[in-house]
């Protein structure tokens, strides 16, 4: 009887040394169900807002709101032969807005005088630069609708849009490829014809040399006449 008794609290020492050898349950269940979490890359690139989204189906309300977000009216371009500062005009909303972002975005800059018509217009807005290929295709070239303001006109320094003549009966112009009116009596036969939507405030004397150029057949400059557009404000 007493070897029994004896051989019971052995059982029971044993039996509580190991249940204190244990985690409780609570931390078991813990570990099992709340493993460690892996730890997650930062990914440090700024994803810009959507400024560079424009295409054929959004074209007007994508420079109305850009338009208000950049209210900028001066550009600069700068060329081997001289500066030309130009002014933009407020009053043709979406030509202006245009103008600005591709400035912005590098365009201009990628782009030359394209053709010379000495006594009548300076032509620029394209290249045959491969990034000047990209921007077009990356914009899918959108078109602008036609802003003629009967005080805007084909003066001596104006800065109007391009545009397509065929199958284009609003006028719509297109954004990459404008023109200065070289002619010091003007082009009026343009008016209405053309968006005009800024001027040249300074650097006639280089809009002056541009036009005598020597050009190919194609009205093309033999030597490059490249622009560096910069927004100024």
């Amino acid at each position: 009887m007493r070897f029994t008794l004896v051989l019971l609290i052995l059982l029971l020492v044993l039996n509580a040394c190991k249940q204190q050898s244990q985690p409780p349950v609570k931390e078991i269940l813990k570990e099992v169900t709340t493993p460690k979490a892996p730890v997650k890359k930062v990914n440090k690139h700024i994803i810009p807002k959507g400024n560079d989204t424009i295409n054929r189906e959004n074209t007007v309300a994508f420079l109305t709101a850009y338009g208000k977000e950049n209210p900028e009216t001066i550009v600069l371009f700068e060329t081997r032969l001289g500066n030309i500062k130009i002014k933009l005009y407020s009053d043709t909303p979406l030509h202006r807005a245009s103008f600005i972002f591709l400035t912005k975005v590098g365009y201009f800059s990628t782009t030359c005088v394209h053709r010379i018509v000495e006594y009548f217009v300076v032509q620029g807005g394209n290249s045959e630069h491969p990034k000047t290929r990209r921007y077009r295709s990356k914009y899918q070239s959108y078109t602008i609708p036609a802003e003629f303001r009967s005080h805007r006109k084909h003066n001596y320094g104006a800065l109007a849009a391009a545009r397509d003549w065929d199958n284009n009966p609003t006028k719509r112009s297109t954004p990459f490829e404008f023109y200065f009116m070289q002619d010091e009596n003007g082009g009026h036969h343009l008016d209405g014809e053309h968006t005009v939507f800024g001027e040249i405030i300074d650097g006639f004397d280089t809009l002056e040399k541009i036009a005598k150029e020597k050009v190919g057949n194609d009205e093309w400059p033999i030597i490059d006449v490249c622009f560096k557009a910069t927004v100024l404000e």
